[in-house]
């Protein structure tokens, strides 16, 4: 009996692949093929995996060997739901292999808005000395601030466990408030987002993109948020309405941004956030530390062979979870 087919797409860098094949689980054979390819390689495909593309509806419905779809990153947004519904392929994400990358750029994003660093580093570039009296900005300390947490899941989680230590006041909303326990063992109070949006002087995002939460950050909730607050998202850049940032950002009405996703991507030169001071901008690359590949190789096989043994599959995503 042939081995089960896993077709990794699209390519990775040399040295990550390279782990990728070296943790293979045995009796599996791993195909890696370019996004053009896909689409032919899915009909011979058992399992797919990777940061894979759009697949067409009819696609899905001629992979009949097909049993799962295991993304190594924690969004979908752009991928085909209901196509994977039809052919009734259940669709996983990463089991948070990269929960810890992304929560510890997220601090960065604060710490660096906070300071005004990315303003203060070209500034010396240029020649300018701005310490002391000529600084002309405020800089302000993670201590004793109260940071709002929107989205406590495994990303979440991991920023509210890694500020502990730092004496910020941690608040946190989601739709599904964590147990008495954990929010102690965290270290976290509940707030509804309106009352959170008013009290934080860091707004981080941590929530999937979908038709409930696009926009979620609008110009409404950064009316509510206070002229000297931070807003970092590390998560999708649909979750906040980026006409309404600029507007916030020149008026003053909000202090600065740290943000590694955009509406566009890769966002066009021409975007206003890029001309603001203010801002600390990344081109979408929290997820991927070196750390963070063997975890998703990890997840993404144990999850793949558990299917193989007939096992229900974790981290489903929840649109597709009746699948299982």
């Amino acid at each position: 009996m042939a081995e089960p087919t896993i077709v990794l797409s699209p390519s990775l860098d040399p040295d990550v692949l390279e782990i990728g094949r070296r943790m293979l689980p045995a009796g599996f054979d791993l195909r890696v093929v370019s996004p053009s390819d896909l689409p032919e390689a899915t009909l011979e495909a058992d399992y797919l995996m990777g940061f894979v593309g759009r697949i067409e509806d009819r696609t899905f419905l001629e992979a009949q060997r097909l049993k799962l779809v295991q993304l190594m990153s924690v969004g979908y947004d752009n991928f085909n739901l209901d196509g994977a519904r039809r052919a009734r392929v259940p669709v996983a994400v990463n089991g948070g292999a990269n929960a810890i990358a992304v929560a510890e750029h997220a601090i960065m994003l604060m710490l660096s808005a906070l300071r005004h660093l990315t303003e203060i580093d070209a500034s010396m570039r240029a020649g300018e000395w701005r310490g002391g009296p000529a600084l002309g900005v405020r800089l302000y300390e993670i201590w004793s601030s109260t940071v709002g947490i929107v989205g406590m899941g495994r990303i979440g989680q991991e920023v509210a466990r890694r500020l502990q230590n730092w004496e910020a006041k941690l608040v946190y909303f989601d739709p599904y408030r964590l147990s008495p326990e954990r929010e102690r063992e965290l270290g976290v109070a509940f707030l509804p987002l309106e009352e959170l949006l008013g009290v934080a002087d860091v707004v981080t995002v941590h929530v999937p993109l979908n038709e409930q939460t696009r926009h979620l950050i609008d110009a409404r909730a950064l009316a509510r948020m206070k002229p000297t607050a931070v807003l970092v998202n590390t998560a999708r850049g649909g979750l906040v309405d980026e006409t309404a940032l600029v507007e916030a950002l020149r008026s003053g009405q909000i202090g600065g941004a740290g943000l590694d996703v955009f509406n566009r991507e890769p966002t066009p030169p021409d975007n206003p956030l890029l001309q603001i001071p203010n801002t600390v901008l990344t081109p979408h690359l929290a997820g991927p530390t070196w750390q963070s590949w063997p975890r998703r190789f990890e997840n993404c096989y144990a999850n793949i062979a558990r299917v193989q043994r007939g096992e229900k599959p974790e981290w489903v995503v929840p649109e597709l979870a009746d699948l299982v």
